[in-house]
């Protein structure tokens, strides 16, 4: 899968076609640009706040993966994720709900971000990978931990923590498109795929291998494909009874500017409060730290960890994690500890917030 990093961002002047390539062309320039201590974070956004809301999946589910052609990542011990393709989803824009018209937009202007409309929600990015592979080295299960996918995208971290046991997982992304035509489906398909799986092993359960127990006590070998084909329900079925998963009922998807998503969440009754916040490169744009860090302070648990996956720094846009962490240890609610630092290619970072201690403060 390839990444591209073009952005559409209002008075600043940026090269549409930025890529990996360009990236690491200006690898020696990172260092240099994230080190500079005094550099003024613009916190003013360029575009008025997008109100949040909750998305409530339909109960007929078959659509969303109707004609789906999907991918599989596969990391370590984790179990596997499949998502939608990210070139066919592209390809098929046009035929696809977007009251927001980002689909269209993105596609005329060639665009990965476009501030204030569109924030990257339909790519996978680089450090949504990073931090993956150290969960998977940290052994983290989230079984019981109420989680929060915040800038969710595909929602591949959110799934992650549904499959090891969370006892809920909300989703949230700037872009209601994002979570009705990609967020939601990656679940969707996720959960079916662990129905496939259940099926399959309820299937063998006291049967032997090859065989398919009788009524009468005998058994047969089944080796006709039609057969075969008989005994499992047609994709369309299963993802329709998937509206009764009990996985889907531990899931909330809501989308808007943070600062509208903070109160909608607060109006909770009893108020929400979030084990663990996993994020990824959410960070690249200065003027939406003030809103990143209340939403982080207002919505974490006492005990709660935020993990937050970026790059060093965001050519083109100006955030990056030196400004970011200047940005939290100038509030004093937060600490910042490094768990992972990627030294090829553009600088990467995957780092973990919790609420200062009164000793350390």
């Amino acid at each position: 899968m390839s990444f591209s990093f073009n952005f559409d961002v209002p008075k600043q002047i940026v090269n549409p076609d930025f890529t990996r390539e360009k990236e690491g062309h200006n690898e020696k320039k990172d260092n240099a640009a994230t080190s500079v201590s005094n550099k003024q974070v613009n916190t003013t956004p360029s575009e008025p706040v997008k109100e949040a809301k909750e998305y409530l999946p339909v109960p007929d589910l078959q659509f969303l993966l109707l004609d789906a052609v999907t991918e599989t990542v596969t990391i370590g011990t984790l179990p596997p994720l499949q998502f939608l393709n990210e070139t066919v989803f592209e390809k098929t824009s046009s035929e696809r709900e977007d009251d927001e018209k980002i689909l269209s937009r993105t596609a005329e202007q060639r665009s990965d971000l476009i501030s204030g409309v569109y924030e990257g929600g339909l790519k996978v990015w680089e450090c949504t990978y990073d931090l993956l592979e150290l969960i998977d080295r940290d052994g983290e299960t989230f079984e019981g931990k109420t989680v929060l996918d915040l800038g969710c995208g595909s929602g591949l971290l959110g799934i992650l923590a549904l499959k090891r046991r969370a006892s809920n997982v909300h989703f949230q992304d700037y872009n209601s498109t994002v979570i009705e035509e990609l967020t939601v489906p990656n679940v969707i398909l996720n959960l079916q795929d662990d129905d496939d799986e259940e099926s399959e092993v309820e299937r063998k359960k006291g049967t032997g291998k090859g065989k398919k127990q009788e009524e009468d006590g005998t058994t047969k070998t089944s080796t006709d494909k039609c057969e075969e084909k008989s005994e499992s329900p047609p994709p369309k079925k299963r993802a329709n009874d998937l509206s009764q998963n009990p996985l889907l009922t531990k899931c909330r998807f809501f989308s808007g500017d943070w600062s509208t998503f903070l109160p909608l969440v607060l109006s909770s009754d009893p108020p929400i409060r979030y084990d663990i916040i996993l994020t990824s490169e959410t960070i690249y744009n200065t003027a939406y730290y003030p809103a990143l860090h209340e939403t982080l302070h207002k919505l974490l648990a006492p005990e709660g960890l935020v993990y937050l996956a970026t790059k060093s720094h965001y050519f083109g846009v100006g955030g990056g994690l030196h400004l970011f962490e200047t940005y939290v240890e100038q509030r004093g609610i937060f600490s910042v500890q490094h768990v992972w630092d990627g030294d090829e290619g553009l600088q990467r970072h995957v780092v973990i917030l919790r609420f200062l201690k009164p000793k350390d403060t």
